[in-house]
This record gives C-alpha cells, structure tokens and sequence, in this order.
C-alpha cells in the first residue's frame, strides 16, 4: 500500500517577536538578564523559507526569537521543523548542534518555571523564567529558555506535541523526503544473499524473480533454506525465510512452533562453515507452571543441531541452551505459560543462565546514567560546570567524599554492569562454538531483545566478514530486522496499527527554586511522576543502543579488528534514532512490507556508503588501525578484559565534548595517513615528471644524434662538391674560361654573384628556394689568358705560336680544341637566353 504524503503547509510564526541583542550576563545561569533584550522588528517565517541548512523536503512550521540554549548561555533563534527542532546562534544563523535535535530522537520534553530570589522590593524587575526542558535518546538534555511576558514557549510546546509524535508511521518525515538518491534495494534480497554464504554457496546472488518463483529454498549436506514463512503465517516477527537442519520436514517445524511464544520457533542464525556447529534463536519454551509440558517436535528441532562431529566416529557434538534471563525471571515466567527447557527432556545439552535483566531495567539504567553524565559535565542542563556545582572550585566539591559519592552515582546506574553481562554472554557462546565446536540455542522470554543481543554480538566475534562494513550491514539485517526486533516499540515511535504505546510526558512541573538541575527534580514534581508512570506502561528501551555500545566495548578491546571507527557507529546510531531514514521503522519485515519502507523511504546504508564515498579509506567512519589479515579468525576477550567503561564519543559528546574527543591517537594517525597520501600522489605525480622529462630527453638525444649524422654527412657532400668545383673550375680555366655564377630573385631583378657569395650559406638561406642560380661561362680576356698559367706554357712550348699570339698552325689539334670549345661556348650562350630557370625542373 502507498502511504499518503504529507499535506505541505506554510510555516507559522509565532510573531515578529525581535531576535535579541547581545546578552548582558556573564555567561551563568544565575546571570542571565532577561529583561534587557531589546526588540528589533525582525521578518517572519518567510526569512528562512531558504535557509541552507534546511534538508530536502523540510519545512519550518514555527519560529522562536529571542530564545537562549541554558547549556551553553548562547542566545539565538529556534525552529520547529517537520524533521528537528534548529538552533540557529544570533546574527551569524549558524546551527549550534547542542541545540539542535530531531523529533524523532525526543524523549520526552516538559515546560518549567523558575521563580528567581531576589528583594521583595525589586521582585516585579525579576519575571519568572520560562523554560522548556527537552530530554534526548541520545544521552542529552536540553534547556531554552523563552522570554517573559510572551507566548513563544506555549506555541513551540504546542508544536512539539503536533510533531514530535505523530499518530501514523506515514506522518513521519521520511515518507515526505521519500527515497530521494539513497535508494533501498529489496531487503529480502540481502538476506537470501546472506543464508547463501552461510551455506558456502557465495556465488549465488538473490532476486525477485527467484523469491517471486520460491526457488531460493537451496541447502547444503547439514542446513536448507525454508519458504515455510514466506506469508508469514507461521510466525509474523520471523522474516519470510529462515535456516533450518535438513533433516527437519516443513511438516514437523509447523508441530515445533506451537511450543513456542509468539511461535518463534529455534531456527539456524549462523554455522560454522569448517566443524557444522551453529548458533540458534528461539523463544521461551511454554512448560508451564510445573515445568512439564513437552513437545516431541520441538525436541527433535532442537536435537537436530548436534550434528556429527567432524573426524569423529559418530559422536556428536554438545548442546548448549543459554537463557538469557535470570533464573527466577525464567521460572516467574512459567505461571504465564512460559519457563526454560529440561536438560533431561534434550538429548545431549546443558542449560545456562546469563542472568540479564530486562527491558524495564535497562531503560532506568539508560535514564540514570543520562542523569549523571549531565550532572557532572562541562555543559549541563542548568548551564553550570560540575566544577562549581557544590560551592566549591574543584571536581565533585573539592573533596574526596564528594568525588566517591559522584562515582558511586555511575555505578549506581547499573549501566555498565549490564554492558559487562551482555560481553560476558556473547563470549562464553563464541567460546563454546570456537573451542569446543558446540552448537548453542540462544532464548530469552520472546527471543528478540536479550537474544538478538547475544546472538548478533558472537556472530560478530566468531565471524571476521562481520566486522566489515558490508558485513555489519548484513549482521543488522539478519538478527535485528529480519528476526523481528521491535525497533518501533523501543525505540519509541509510532508503529503501523497506530500510536505507539510510548507517551511523552507532557505536564508542566510546579514553579519553585532551580534544583541542582532541570533533570534532578524531587519526586514530588508533576513531570517526574508523569515519566515514571510512562515508562512503567510502555515498552521503550534502549536496547539496540546497549548493544552498540557493547560492539563499542569490543573495539576498544580490539583496536584493529574492525573496518570500521567508533564514529561511524555515533553517526549510525544518529541517523536510527532521527528516524530519517525507513529501515528501523515498524517492529517486524511483515510491517516494513506492509507500509512499503523499502519502496517509499530512503536507506540509512545508501546515505553512509555515500559519505564514505568521497573520502575513501581516509574517511572519518574508515578504522585507520583495520589488519584483517591479523584478525582473520574469531575474538575470544577473557573475562579480565570485559571491564567496560563509557563509551566517550556518545555518552559524553553532549555534556563533555572535549573529553569525547580524548581518542586524539586515531584523529592524529588519521591525519597522517591523509598527509601520506598526498605526498604519495605528490611522489607519483614527481615520478611521472621524471619520467616524462627522461622520455623528452632521450628523444632530444636521438634527434641530436640525427642532427650530428645528416650535419656530417652535409659536410662530407659540401667537402666534395669543394673540391669537384675546383677540379672543375681549373679544368675550364684551362681552356681559357671563366665561370660566373648568377642569382635572381623571383621577385627581384636577377643579380650577379661572385662564386665566394654563392657559397654564402646566410646568402643562401635569404634567397631560399624561389632563387634561381645560372651559370656562365666567359672567355678569358687576353690579360687573363696571358696571365693564366695555361697561356704561359703554351706560349713557353707552343713552337707554332707567334709573337703575337697567332698559331701558325691551324690545323693543329689543340687549334681545333679551341674551335671547338668557342662554338660550345656560343651554343651554351644562346641556351642560357633561353632563361630556363632551374624551378621549371622541380616537381610538382
């Protein structure tokens, strides 16, 4: 079915009320002066229509001017969204992150008045201060405070209860943002992905033709895959298909399951691929009051997991069934039909109690420790340090005494101890499975809070693919969504069938003296009797932050088996309880499928793939520390190390921001890798230069080296042309002529150089190739003749020849020579007037 969107509506201002001026306090809360806030006309809602920080689809209903943060004494501007309530600092519109906070992630608020002491003569001067007390599933508490003599803090409280908590999952902000790019691939496909590596079959990727055809139902020789579920009539917590022991028929689960509460019968969440042994989930068997009621069927089931042992002679390996209650709470719950099996009644076990308490507990637990750490904080409720909280100048009073007796309040809480006997479970289970190559049944009442908890945290031990991003997304999809955990009902929002059972107390508290802090009232006080009995008649419980809190618990233990940082389980924890996105909506698949989550939300896993997408592996959410190859196998803490402590980046980000930022180590190796990188590329961009640049100069080489032969070669040609010419000027010379070279221009008139010029090679290259160059040839004048050392010898030896120069025998050879040579000469002239220039021979 398709969820209708949400009516879009214009924001209501509360009224042009100013924003205020600068505070004239000294920044306690004792300080504050709230009548010296002048007024300046400011616009309505209109002026954050497009404010920057707005999400996508989020729209401001209500606007509060003049409003100041009581934690940090900041003053600013406060707006109700569909989505958050913004904080935005005075002037500079910054959003201040303290005070800024999703509905979602409210758990209860209450109105507050505060009457100041002061002289009876000046009490008109001192108005009662308007507080608003908002309390967060984040482990903040948040004080504005409004001003006096307005209607701001009614019409922001009037908001709060119209959105904080809607009356239909469909109302919730993430049906109006819709998907938008992070979109949510079919979850079931994710799942039957999972079952098929579990089952060594990784090869195989899941779609909805093969869930549509049923013909995902595959196995291996111990283990298959069941559609028994597919309509979720067998059970409606459990997904629509599960792993069961192959030699258990359909048939004989249908019997099984009515053994069962909620009939949630033992299915398979994880098997060792090497030894068979695996981990199973269930519900508390129905005994009864006597503890004598059986079931062949669920005996079978539950034998079933103690396959042969491998390299064993038929034996077969040890059950464990492990409740997760304590034993009086299992036997308690036997007068409602429920209680814990008979090792006698299951072939080959032993039943174990870990002794966890239950929901109930672990929200007081939560609330007390959200007390303490606001209480001893840098930035409290009531805007004071815990420094000064006392009267004195130093921690806790400035006394031991008083530094024990804040301890003790941490132990108090029970927090911790409950952190500790949810490790100590998990790692006694990985410790069976891993050692021992035991099978081991996980239950508790319902088998989806304490079971989810201490299956999903061995699975994350045993199996170093969880410790992956990918595999800690299919982690949370199996064990905590699939497997029915009700994430409406814990965490506190509205659930398909209609409002949760979550109730917000809403009364206002009586006027009186500011206790200690806003959150510390007596018990006299209206808001405090009004939380105590809500939470006593709904099922809020911070069950899955508990558990993250112990993954947590494991990475301080194990710095560098995990691919991921404790930021990225801050921002992933964020992001669940803002209800943003739709993966955690509703409490089963059944429901998710039923208001179409997948189809009409975004994806909480899309969204942080896609910040990490920017950055790579030196991303905030990326363990810079991450050896897999180091952790390849399971982690086994001893019971030494499980002393857990808080966990600084969510517990004491809001009241001790400093402190939480203590792991400065990963921020600092963090930013060294970053520097790495950038010199590395700066590394690889030199090399490629170099490498460029020693390409560039072996080609110039080789040029070079051509240039040096064809220069060679040129000189060795102009050598013997050289000497040619000579021979072949002396051979003409001998006949008595001379030889003129001529160049002519094809723009120029012709003009005559010497031979020394025509050698000219700067001459030659002023030409270029539109000169022409013509040869000549000249008889020699009779100077010349005379002077020529031919006409010497002839003189000297020619017998025939007169004084005068006259041969006396005309008939002789070398006469003819000479004829001969006059009449080559006249044809050579009447050829050059042809004026053939040497271009007419070149190619086209």
């Amino acid at each position: 079915m398709t969820p209708p969107r949400p009516p879009s509506g214009r924001a209501r201002p509360l009224r042009d009320y100013s924003e205020p001026e600068k505070m004239e306090g000294t920044g306690s809360w004792d300080t504050l002066e709230w009548t010296k806030l002048d007024s300046q006309p400011v616009s309505g809602s209109a002026s954050f229509a497009n404010l920057g920080c707005l999400l996508e689809s989020e729209r401001v209903v209500v606007e509060g001017y003049g409003v100041v943060l009581i934690n940090t004494d900041e003053a600013g501007t406060l707006l109700v969204t569909n989505f958050r309530i913004l904080f935005l600092s005075e002037g500079t519109r910054k959003v201040i992150p303290l005070g800024t906070i999703p509905l979602a992630t409210i758990e209860k608020f209450n109105k507050m008045v505060l009457k100041v002491q002061s002289n009876n003569r000046h009490a008109d001067k001192n108005p009662p201060r308007r507080l608003l007390q908002v309390t967060g599933k984040d482990m903040r508490i948040i004080v504005y405070g409004f001003r006096p003599k307005t209607k701001q803090r009614r019409t922001v409280f009037d908001a709060l209860l119209r959105c904080s908590k809607p009356e239909r999952v469909w109302d919730l902000y993430t049906f109006a943002c819709g998907p938008s790019k992070f979109g949510n691939a079919n979850p079931k496909e994710r799942l039957l992905n999972e079952y098929f590596r579990l089952l060594g079959k990784s090869s195989l990727r899941a779609s909805m033709d093969m869930i549509e055809e049923g013909s995902f139902t595959l196995s291996n020789e111990r283990w298959r895959i069941s559609d028994l579920n597919s309509n979720y009539n067998l059970c409606q917590s459990y997904p629509f298909a599960f792993m069961v022991p192959k030699s258990i028929s359909d048939e004989e689960l249908l019997q099984a399951c009515s053994f069962r509460a909620k009939c949630r019968l033992p299915v398979i969440t994880w098997c060792q691929p090497g030894s068979g042994a695996v981990i199973a989930r269930s519900s508390q068997p129905l005994v009864g009051l006597m503890m004598n009621m059986r079931s062949n069927f669920d005996e079978k089931l539950v034998a079933a997991f103690c396959t042969q042992l491998a390299g064993s002679k038929g034996e077969r390996r040890k059950l464990y069934i492990a409740d997760a209650r304590p034993r009086k709470n299992a036997l308690a719950n036997g007068a409602m039909g429920g209680g814990s099996e008979s090792s006698s009644n299951y072939f080959q076990s032993e039943i174990v109690f870990f002794g966890i308490d239950n929901i109930h507990a672990m929200r007081e637990s939560f609330t007390r420790l959200r007390d303490y750490v606001d209480m001893h904080g840098t930035t409290s409720s009531d805007g004071r340090s815990s420094f000064l909280r006392h009267g004195g100048w130093t921690w806790g009073g400035g006394n031991l005494s008083s530094m024990s007796a804040s301890v003790s309040l941490l132990g108090d809480s029970g927090w911790l101890i409950h952190i500790q006997n949810v490790l100590a479970g998990a790692a006694w289970i990985a410790a069976r499975v891993a050692m021992e190559s035991a099978s081991v049944l996980v239950h508790c009442s319902d088998g989806w809070d304490r079971t989810t908890q201490l299956v999903s945290l061995a699975c994350l031990m045993l199996d170093p693919y969880y410790r992956t991003f990918a595999g800690f997304q299919a982690l949370v999809e199996k064990d905590w969504l699939a497997f029915g955990h009700p994430f409406s009902d814990r965490v506190g929002m509205p659930n398909i069938s209609g409002p949760g059972n979550f109730d917000l107390p809403r009364q206002s508290s009586s006027a009186g003296s500011f206790p200690s802090s806003p959150v510390r009232q007596s018990s006299a006080s209206a808001a405090s009797q009004s939380s105590s009995s809500s939470h006593a008649q709904n099922n809020y419980s911070p069950i899955f932050t508990q558990w993250v809190d112990s993954v947590s618990q494991l990475m301080r233990m194990y710095p560098c088996a995990f691919e991921f940082s404790p930021t990225f389980l801050v921002d992933f924890m964020d992001c669940l309880l803002s209800c943003r996105f739709g993966n955690f909506l509703c409490n089963s698949e059944k429901e998710r499928q039923q208001c179409g989550i997948a189809e009409a939300c975004g994806c909480i896993w899309a969204y942080l793939t896609d910040l990490r997408s920017f950055a790579a592996t030196s991303h905030v959410h990326c363990n810079p520390f991450y050896d897999p190859l180091k952790y390849d196998g399971p982690l086994l803490p001893p019971a030494a190390s499980l002393a857990p402590t808080l966990w600084p980046q969510f517990h004491l980000r809001w009241a001790c921001p400093e402190e939480a930022k203590a792991a400065d180590i990963e921020v600092q190796c963090r930013a060294m890798r970053a520097r790495y990188s950038e010199m590395q590329k700066d590394k690889e961009a030199a090399e490629r230069r170099v490498d460029e640049i020693s390409f560039a100069m072996e080609s110039l080489s080789a040029e070079l080296l051509r240039e040096r032969r064809m220069s060679w070669s040129a000189r060795e040609s102009a050598n013997r042309a050289t000497k040619e010419y000579a021979a072949l000027t002396r051979a003409v010379q001998s006949l008595g002529c001379n030889v003129n070279f001529t160049t002519s221009d094809a723009e120029d008139d012709p003009r005559t150089c010497s031979l020394e010029n025509s050698n000219n090679p700067r001459r030659r290259d002023r030409h270029g190739i539109n000169s022409d160059v013509s040869v000549s040839i000249s008889l020699m004048s009779e100077e010349s003749s005379c002077g020529s050392p031919m006409g010497r010898v002839c003189e000297a030896l020619c017998p025939l020849r007169t004084r005068e120069g006259v041969c006396r025998w005309p008939e002789a050879g070398c006469a003819h020579l000479g004829s001969q040579f006059v009449g080559l000469k006249a044809n050579f002239d009447a050829f050059d007037r042809l004026a053939i220039h040497d271009s007419y021979f070149q190619s086209e």
